[in-house]
């Protein structure tokens, strides 16, 4: 059974979760430009950048401070990792808001989020002046308090999702965190990915939700289904894709497509290519697998990719036969098809940083158009 929409908390939530989804999407394309452009180690201290709250504009700025004996300043790049920061932050301080918005009609619920944001940024220092063990567990009681308080509640309402889109971003600050600090650690570089997405997912309900715009189907049930399939697999195929470019595998078969170095089946290692963790210490920056294991990488994303286009492509020809639903199905047949195209531009141009990032947002505008329908879809009313 369908629970009741209520109304937005505040009559200007909505607005906000917006502007929150806007930025969560500007944080991802920008994000997939720093990490394409080898800039996501270019500040090796954080949430600083050699000891600025902004970057330093000229090498000879930099003198003693720690972070230089890890790596060279390199100003070109360093003003993209720290305006990503920036812009991130700016993106938490967006989600909060609605965390304290949503929560203000429970018991006690806007003081829950105020004392989790509270330990979260006492946290902050902490960790800057090394106290790391202390920092990390006064950052895991305020996880604990936003996740408690999510479960505690009643219904899939604003409140809960939004007290849940903060634990996440808090953590999505974690593996900003570990990324630098663990020198681009495969597995932390694609769950990065995966959380900026999830993240964009739940402001993107929440914005339609308090928006209260449904789409009334007599069949919603069974399209909401076939569209939670369709992010299922959509969500594999991010992070597969997130798994090539944190090995760097994209160019992994050459300039070749639909064969790899000249051949349907080419040598791979499939087990050397997905072992997600390898410890802790090693630079990941250009990638440390042999050629077999990055042809594995790269040859997973391109047949999980065959599956996702039958499927979307299936999809947006089930939905355009659906009254209401022609404009939302041309959308998902194109962006699927452009996104192939996008894909397989890649290795036919090597990789140009451009087509790259398109492909990334791609990626996510994909998700857009299935959140939004499984966010909007409702059955009709008695």
């Amino acid at each position: 059974m369908t629970t009741p929409h209520k109304p937005a908390p505040y009559r200007h939530f909505h607005r906000i979760a917006w502007l929150a989804v806007a930025l969560a999407l500007g944080v991802i394309v920008f994000g997939a430009f720093v990490r394409l452009s080898n800039a996501g180690l270019s500040c090796p201290d954080w949430p600083t950048c050699y000891g600025r709250a902004a970057w330093p504009t000229a090498a000879h700025e930099i003198v003693d401070h720690a972070a230089t004996a890890i790596r060279p300043v390199e100003v070109h790049k360093a003003w993209r990792e720290q305006f990503h920061r920036m812009i991130a932050g700016t993106l938490g301080v967006l989600v909060l808001t609605l965390a304290l918005i949503a929560a203000r009609k429970r018991p006690r619920g806007a003081l829950q989020i105020a004392a989790a944001a509270l330990l979260v940024g006492i946290a902050i220092p902490m960790y800057m002046h090394g106290e790391h063990v202390a920092a990390s567990a006064l950052a895991i009681a305020g996880e604990a308090i936003l996740l408690f308080a999510a479960l505690r509640w009643s219904n899939l309402d604003l409140a809960r999702v939004a007290a849940i889109t903060l634990a996440v971003i808090i953590f999505q600050a974690l593996l900003g965190m570990w990324t630098v600090t663990w020198l681009l650690k495969p597995v932390v570089v694609m769950s990065h990915l995966l959380g900026g997405l999830l993240t964009f997912s739940l402001l993107l309900w929440m914005a339609w939700r308090a928006t209260n715009l449904p789409i009334r189907l007599a069949e919603a049930t069974l399209v909401r289904r076939l569209l939670m399939v369709g992010i299922a697999v959509l969500a594999l195929q991010i992070a597969l894709g997130g798994w090539v470019s944190a090995n760097y595998a994209a160019l992994a078969c050459g300039n070749d497509f639909p064969t790899c170095v000249g051949q349907w089946w080419p040598p791979h290692d499939f087990h050397e290519g997905f072992v997600l963790w390898r410890g802790i210490g090693v630079d990941y920056e250009g990638g440390i697998l042999d050629g077999e294991a990055r042809i594995a990488i790269q040859m997973a994303h391109r047949m999980m990719a065959v599956v996702v286009f039958v499927y979307m492509l299936w999809l947006a020809l089930r939905l355009i036969r659906t009254p209401g639903m022609r404009g939302w199905a041309t959308l998902l047949g194109l962006l699927v098809v452009a996104q192939v195209a996008l894909g397989i531009a890649n290795v036919k141009l090597g990789l140009p940083l451009a087509v790259a990032v398109m492909h990334n947002a791609g990626a996510a505008l994909l998700l857009f158009v299935l959140v939004s329908l499984l966010a909007r879809l409702r059955s009709p009313e008695p």
